[in-house]
């Protein structure tokens, strides 16, 4: 999470004889030198990683925002309509915000995510559901003994506005409590305010804050 000036050229050539096309470096926020020599060296700033966690007890119920729809596990008749939902569901993340990368990859990215989410690469995945039909997801991973992560969380567009992203939060952490999880984290982008503060409505603080850089080696 730092550089200094006798890596970087050592850096550089590792990624040209291995034929490297982008190279991505997760910074430190608070290293001035770090954030100085990345931008010199030609890598370019495509998001602020903000990591966020809230601490459980498993003796009380789970506060936090709540609204419409019924929550669920992932069957595997959801996979098709949750691949539509989240290959439109994460275009604040880095990749949309870096334009050498093909938009139409970028959503089949969330897309394939979501259907290894819902095939085994997450602890669960939860669904929530209106009129009979999956309308949103949280994915679930649980971390060591006591810690868990939610993964990716999106809801479809036509849905929104109903407060189906708190439903989800609240289901997520429910699921964590029941497993004796006691701090779960959750990772979004420092622009993303309405991701920040659906967060924050559930409990959730800043952890840490880090520079996601890209270099390219195209030319």
């Amino acid at each position: 999470n730092s550089l200094s000036p006798d890596a970087v050229p050592l850096i550089l050539e590792w990624c040209r004889t291995r034929h490297i096309d982008c190279l991505y470096f997760l910074s430190r926020a608070d290293d001035r030198d770090t954030v100085r020599l990345a931008e010199d060296t030609g890598f370019r700033l495509v998001d602020i990683r903000t990591t966020l966690e809230r601490q459980l007890d498993g003796a009380r119920p789970v506060q936090g925002a709540t609204g419409e729809g019924i929550i669920r596990g992932c069957a595997p008749g959801d996979i098709p309509p949750l691949r539509l939902i989240a290959g439109a569901a994460h275009r604040e993340s880095r990749f949309y915000n870096d334009p050498n990368f093909p938009r139409e990859l970028c959503d089949a990215l969330y897309a394939t995510w979501i259907d290894k989410s819902c095939r085994g690469y997450a602890d669960t995945v939860l669904v929530v559901e209106l009129d009979g039909q999956p309308v949103g997801y949280v994915s679930c991973h649980l971390r060591g003994e006591s810690g868990g992560q939610i993964g990716l969380i999106g809801v479809g567009a036509a849905s929104q506005g109903k407060g189906l992203g708190g439903t989800l939060v609240k289901a997520s952490l429910d699921w964590f409590a029941s497993r004796g999880v006691t701090r779960v984290t959750v990772v979004t982008q420092g622009h993303n305010v309405k991701a920040l503060r659906l967060y924050q409505r559930c409990g959730f603080l800043v952890h840490s804050v880090q520079l996601w850089y890209h270099k390219w080696f195209l030319t």
